[in-house]
């Protein structure tokens, strides 16, 4: 490992040691490099990132959870919190699944769950980033690009999030807001930024270990565009 690599990974030590102050011995990690052990903390933190994401959106958009009747919350994380993904996209989502549940989230034509749709876009897009796996092993590869390509649409969805308004010109999604006693709140701002540097560091240690290139590309966040993962 690169001085780089092994900075970034102490980072990721550090940032992981608040959710679990130890990890037990797992003979299968004999089959993991360095490289692997840090790309499984790394889906660990960003899964846990996904989650109370999902919650916080929720809360402060419950008439989208009521447009399916008797849905919960854990329903709705169990149906993709999961790599076994419907083949044929998401039923309630007309088959689609990653980027296309993202235009389907911000769309004035959609009158179905938006919290869902953005969450069936944004796990179907960081999955499909590790290659549907949540772990790796010594064989296993992973694609630099696709992990940049996915900070940069992280990038997009929290510009639409914040500005995506519909025909009466309210949010299509409430997130960040005022609270009443006037305390700003921006943690919905947070997770997204948290997720998004979670996937800009795994895309540098994989360009770093692997002496690969990323295509940097200058991207507009004021529009619907995302990049293929």
């Amino acid at each position: 490992m690169t001085p780089r690599l092994w900075a970034c990974a102490a980072l990721v030590m550090v940032l992981s040691a608040c959710s679990s102050n130890s990890r037990p011995f797992d003979i299968k990690n004999l089959a993991k490099s360095d490289m692997d052990l840090i790309t499984d903390i790394h889906i660990m933190e960003i899964r846990d990132l996904v989650r109370d994401l999902t919650v916080k959106l929720y809360k402060r958009n419950p008439r989208e959870l009521a447009k399916v009747s008797d849905m919960t919350v854990e329903v709705r994380l169990e149906s993709f919190m999961t790599v076994k993904r419907p083949p044929q996209g998401y039923v309630e989502l007309g088959g689609v699944d990653g980027i296309h549940a993202l235009h389907l989230a911000f769309s004035e034509e959609f009158h179905g769950d938006r919290v869902f749709a953005m969450m069936v876009g944004i796990t179907g897009m960081i999955s499909s980033s590790y290659n549907n796996q949540i772990e790796f092993y010594l064989l296993d590869d992973i694609d630099q690009q696709k992990l940049y390509n996915s900070a940069r649409n992280l990038e997009t969805v929290a510009w639409l999030l914040n500005t995506r308004k519909n025909a009466d010109g309210e949010l299509m999604l409430l997130s960040n807001g005022i609270a009443v006693d006037g305390t700003p709140n921006y943690s919905y701002e947070r997770v997204l930024g948290q997720m998004i540097v979670i996937q800009d560091m795994m895309a540098t240690m994989v360009a770093d270990s692997t002496n690969r290139t990323i295509n940097q590309v200058v991207h507009g966040v004021a529009s619907m565009t995302f990049f293929p993962i």
